[in-house]
């Protein structure tokens, strides 16, 4: 069992080698500039690495992102292990990295919220207070409405 230390050592530098050879070394026309590696995690045996990906598009460029990065597991492992000379390089698992839809739900939420503040402030702009204008007592106010009575 490897330290944790080693292990997101080695997934810093697997993150590092495959965006390096998705750019520069495979000449898949599937795997253009739009597809970016986020995260990499490895387990701590060190024999299975995770990498996170975001494909900037549509659902049809997704797709081919994926089968592009399905097809070039083995040369990027291959990579893989000639940067880290580990006796046994971890096998590659691509997943897609939903950030971008966390993203835009957020985005999403904060613009509910946005106008439902403006909604609010619109309504409250001519309101005015159900009480008095100062509500706190102050001392002898209230032995003079003792001696009224």
């Amino acid at each position: 069992m490897a330290d944790n230390a080693r292990a997101k050592k080695l997934a810093d530098l697997i993150r590092e080698v495959v965006a390096q050879k998705l750019q520069r070394g495979i000449k898949d026309p599937r795997l253009g500039t739009h597809v970016t590696i986020t995260d990499t995690r490895v387990t701590g045996d060190l024999r299975e690495a995770t990498v996170f990906y975001t494909v900037y598009g549509d659902d049809e460029e997704r797709a081919s992102a994926a089968a592009g990065l399905e097809s070039a597991k083995g040369v990027l492992r291959s990579a893989v292990g000639a940067a880290a000379g580990t006796k046994f390089t971890p096998t590659l698992a691509f997943v897609a990295d939903a950030l971008p839809e966390n993203a835009k739900t957020i985005e999403d939420l904060l613009d509910k919220a946005r106008a439902s503040d403006a909604k609010v402030r619109e309504v409250s702009s001519g309101a005015a207070y159900a009480g008095e204008a100062d509500p706190y007592r102050k001392p002898g106010e209230d032995d003079e409405g003792a001696a009224a009575e």
